[in-house]
């Protein structure tokens, strides 16, 4: 294979010397200078734009680009001195226009000019660093007509002027506007902060600055915020329709500084107009525009907040210390429903269901709440209104809201255990008497209690109910063996009831009558010989009794009444008058209950199956009874109702209160020794906060109490003190 000889290629010199036109410059830009000339003075359709390029083209190819730029920056200096002087020649509102019409034909100049000088752009300005020819254009018509004397402050003046007269609710022309804000920023951003926005904010800062003073004095706090709302909203227009977009944080920080942040605390606390009497007079749609002008200001919205929850703190106190109020439990919780209620409206629909009020407003609730120590009484009393009588024929979801609406008020309780003490009390009454509205209304309640408190806290009345269908079995039972024998005698109905679940009293029972007794003595041997290992105490104050009476001319009724008013009632079978005394003997029922039992049967209008000498509200132990031959009823079956107060009597008070007392003690303990079996050794101030915050679920526990607890446990050696730190205590295994 043969190999190809490698040829090298030499370029020579160009022979014959270029000889160029000594006065070629001068003459080629002669071309372009006429040009630019004629593109001002509005004569380019008759000018040869390819022709004047190449001219461009070749005065740079032929290094001439620095006479070209230095003549274009002359020529165009020529021609803006021309145009300041017409500028400033032109008078009042035609000043703007003559600018805005010069601006126009500049720029459409400009960009002609640039096409024609399109390649000194591209290679003579970049390789020298100078200004390319559009900046250029703009650079000079910024320092030879807007930093003009004669025009700089004219035009700054002229621009604040048409605002403020826009402002004062006269008509100007936007679209010029626009087109003159729109100049200074294509001049650059410096331009138009330094010759109109600086200025523009100083007095507009001014402006609202007086007007806020004028309008503070003149209105009340809701016509303030619609004017400031105004003011803000036309700003932000104003922006939008021919300031640069950037602008508008700058000229609402201005208006929310002068006008909302300047006079908040003012505002907040006018008097008969401000924050609190539109919370009481719910005045919706002022709350909901003080809150989004306040949002706007460093701390606006904590303002609010302290002041709301000031106010609602006072006026919860007021409430629950009224004591008017406190009369009526059933009152009292509703009066804090419709606070609640209305304060949530409030946050919801005015504060846009802000979680730091709802949190502020949860927190003043259980406040004044647990200023009462009733409050759990008082809501327990409000339940059990409820579900004795309040929500009969109510639909299942109004049901489950007036549930919420209580959980609701329980959540805030700190002595959650009193509550259940007492809801204990009012469910068993319930139970027992058949008097609940809704067997579902009762579990839901639970079911919610046990979801909030967990399982412990309503195992006892989750056994309750077991225990009360446990019974209907047993009496079943029991009248299917002993039907015969039961056959003429009183018709007797048990609820067996778990010791221990049931708030059961160690009261003795009361002395049954004759046909009573022998049913229960029956049943009694039926029960034990089917259960071993029990025993059964008689809780006659908790049973009910239906009897049939005859009066005279041979009318009957039907009583519903307490088993120790039927005991009282029995008694009158065989005589006609009795004495409290004999009574008292017969029956021996605890005397507070016996006033009571007879007071209902003596006393109460309507219901005085009995008659009392003398004639009274209250039953003394000289009072003498006789059977009411006389008394009369449109009912058949008549209920007579036990006279007891709604709430508890003091020894009552304090007796619940003692068993709450001596509840807490194990609790606290147990809490005590997990923590101690976990930490092993912990000091005192310790011991106490997570012993606390263990317990808070279900109450507030007692500093003092948690210390007792922790010495009765070193005493029975569960812990021991350290012996050189007698704060401190370790667990003994």
């Amino acid at each position: 294979m043969s190999s190809q000889k490698k040829k090298n290629f030499q370029i020579e010199a160009f022979k014959h010397r270029v000889v160029v036109d000594p006065k070629y410059a001068d003459r080629t830009w002669k071309i372009l200078e006429h040009a630019i000339h004629e593109i001002y003075n509005h004569n380019a359709s008759g000018l040869s734009f390819e022709e004047l390029y190449r001219n461009a083209y070749n005065m740079v190819l032929h290094k001439f680009g620095e006479k070209l730029y230095s003549g274009l920056v002359s020529t165009m200096t020529l021609h803006l001195k021309q145009i300041a002087a017409s500028v400033e020649a032109s008078q009042g509102s035609l000043f703007l226009e003559e600018l805005n019409r010069n601006w126009a034909e500049h720029t459409k100049a400009l960009q002609m000019i640039r096409d024609i000088l399109m390649y000194m752009d591209r290679t003579f300005i970049p390789s020298t660093r100078k200004t390319p020819v559009h900046e250029l254009g703009l650079n000079l018509w910024r320092d030879n007509i807007i930093r003009a004397s004669n025009i700089q402050t004219r035009l700054k003046e002229t621009l604040l002027e048409t605002v403020q007269k826009e402002r004062n609710g006269e008509v100007i022309n936007r679209s010029l506007m626009r087109n003159i804000v729109k100049m200074l920023m294509d001049l650059g951003p410096s331009v138009y902060q330094q010759d109109f926005e600086k200025p523009f904010l100083d007095v507009s800062g001014n402006f609202y600055r007086s007007e806020s003073q004028q309008f503070i004095e003149c209105c009340d706090c809701g016509n303030y915020l619609k004017k400031a709302e105004k003011r803000l909203n036309e700003e932000i227009e104003r922006v939008s329709n021919y300031l640069d977009a950037q602008s508008e944080v700058k000229i609402t920080n201005v208006v929310e500084k002068e006008m909302i942040e300047s006079q908040m605390t003012r505002l907040v606390h006018m008097e008969n107009s401000g924050l609190v009497n539109m919370i009481v007079d719910d005045k919706y749609d002022d709350l909901g525009r003080i809150y989004n002008l306040f949002r706007r200001v460093p701390n606006g919205l904590m303002l609010i907040r302290d002041v709301m929850n000031s106010h609602i703190r006072e006026r919860g106190k007021q409430l629950v210390t009224d004591p008017e109020r406190v009369k009526d439990p059933v009152e009292f919780v509703q009066c804090l429903l419709d606070e609640k209620a209305k304060h949530d409206k409030i946050v919801n629909l005015a504060f846009n269901s802000d979680k730091t009020f709802q949190n502020a407003l949860n927190s003043s609730f259980e406040y004044f709440i647990n200023l009462n120590v009733r409050s759990p009484e008082f809501i327990s009393l409000f339940v059990d209104d409820k579900l004795r009588r309040g929500l009969k024929g109510a639909s299942e979801e109004d049901v489950e809201i007036i549930l919420d609406k209580v959980m609701v008020l329980f959540r805030y309780l700190q002595e959650k255990d009193v509550f259940e003490k007492y809801y204990k009390q009012h469910l068993a009454k319930r139970l027992l008497s058949g008097r609940s509205v809704s067997e579902d209304a009762e579990r839901s309640l639970i079911l919610k209690l046990k979801t909030e408190c967990g399982y412990q806290f309503t195992s006892k009345l989750e056994g309750m109910f077991t225990d009360m269908k446990t019974s209907h079995d047993t009496m079943q039972g029991f009248y299917e063996a002993m039907g015969r024998a039961l056959a003429n005698g009183p018709i007797l109905s048990v609820q067996v009831l778990t010791t221990g679940s049931w708030p059961t009293q160690s009261i003795p029972a009361c002395n049954l009558p004759h046909e009573i007794l022998t049913v229960c003595e029956r049943f009694k041997t039926y029960y034990l010989g089917t259960h071993n290992g029990r025993r059964l105490t008689w809780q006659t104050n908790m049973g009910s009794a239906d009897i049939k009476a005859t009066f005279s001319g041979g009318k009957k009724h039907e009583l519903n009444v307490s088993t120790y008013q039927m005991c009282v009632l029995m008694l009158f079978n065989n005589v006609d008058q009795l004495s409290y005394k004999e009574i008292e003997q017969a029956v021996e029922i605890p005397t507070v209950e016996l006033k009571r039992c007879l007071q209902s049967l003596a006393c109460a209008k309507g219901k005085n199956v009995l008659r009392k000498e003398p004639m009274s509200k209250d039953v003394s132990e000289n009072d003498s009874f006789f059977f009411n031959e006389s008394f009369s009823s449109k009912l058949y079956k008549v209920k007579i109702g036990t006279v007891a107060a709604q709430k508890e009597s003091e020894p009552e008070k304090q007796e619940t209160r003692q068993r709450v007392e001596e509840d807490r003690k194990p609790q606290i303990e147990a809490a005590i020794v997990r923590i101690m079996k976990a930490r092993r050794v912990l000091d005192h101030n310790n011991i106490v906060a997570e012993v606390t915050k263990q317990l808070q679920s279900r109450f507030l526990a007692n500093p003092i109490v948690i210390k007792k607890r922790i010495e009765s446990l070193i005493e029975r050696e569960f812990l021991e003190r350290d012996r050189e730190d007698r704060k401190l205590y370790r667990y003994l295994a």
